[in-house]
């Protein structure tokens, strides 16, 4: 026999829902700074705080959190393992509440509207992405670029139709991914510098020159396809 519910009772039942799905990634988060507070010491535990929470602020990315913290003195593994946590973190909290983040005025309107032009923009130049599905998504995740994080990737799963779980888990393979990697190579940056530091200096150099190199073309591919004019045929 189904059991029958008052209205005042499923009006509980939903705001009980609500305010789970809105501290579960909270009491998360809570749970593992716990953690790093246990493990690390305690200036590396602030150091880490910090970062964890600077990745928030625009224009701060995986891309220079990361080698910050290692530069700190935080081993890798720990910097890398809690930047993706912050991005898994994120997307769980806008998976759970994004019906209720798009009734907040300024989150709703002009910040979620800008996450998915970024989105929608990114994904009509790489179309191959979207075709993808669940691995593009985790492919646009481990991108160090801004607009890729936690917060932006499930609003663009959500536009291209890929279910809550799976973005959930693209999230947590693209930014494991992407994090462990960038973590790897600054890790071994900054041992070459330590052994060898000629060697280090020009290999940075050298990545310097490669990235403003695919940053120049990348650019001017983009202003290309912005002065070509659609052809009208008669």
């Amino acid at each position: 026999m189904e059991a029958e519910y008052t209205n005042s009772e499923i009006r509980i039942l939903n705001a009980g829902k609500i305010v789970l799905n809105l501290a579960l990634p909270f009491a998360i988060l809570g749970f593992y700074i716990l953690i790093l507070w246990m493990l690390l010491p305690y200036s590396l535990f602030l150091s880490m705080l910090t970062l964890m929470f600077i990745y928030f602020v625009p224009p701060a990315g995986k891309e220079s959190v990361i080698p910050i913290g290692i530069a700190l003195g935080i081993p890798w593994w720990t910097v890398a393992f809690s930047i993706a946590m912050m991005d898994i973190l994120s997307t769980l909290f806008m998976v759970l509440n994004f019906d209720l983040v798009l009734k907040i005025p300024i989150a709703g309107t002009k910040w979620m509207k800008t996450f998915m032009e970024h989105g929608e923009s990114f994904f009509r130049k790489h179309r191959w992405l979207e075709k993808l599905s669940t691995l593009g998504l985790a492919i646009f995740v481990m991108i160090p670029m801004q607009g890729t994080g936690g917060i932006a990737t499930p609003i663009v799963g959500r536009m291209i139709g890929i279910p809550p779980l799976q973005i959930i888990l693209a999230v947590i393979a693209g930014a494991l991914s992407g994090c462990f990697l960038i973590a790897l190579g600054s890790e071994f940056l900054k041992d070459l510098l330590v052994y060898n530091l000629s060697l280090g200096i020009i290999v940075i150099i050298a990545i310097a020159v490669c990235a403003a190199a695919a940053w120049f073309l990348w650019k001017r591919k983009q202003n290309r396809l912005k002065e070509r004019k659609p052809v009208h045929r008669i």
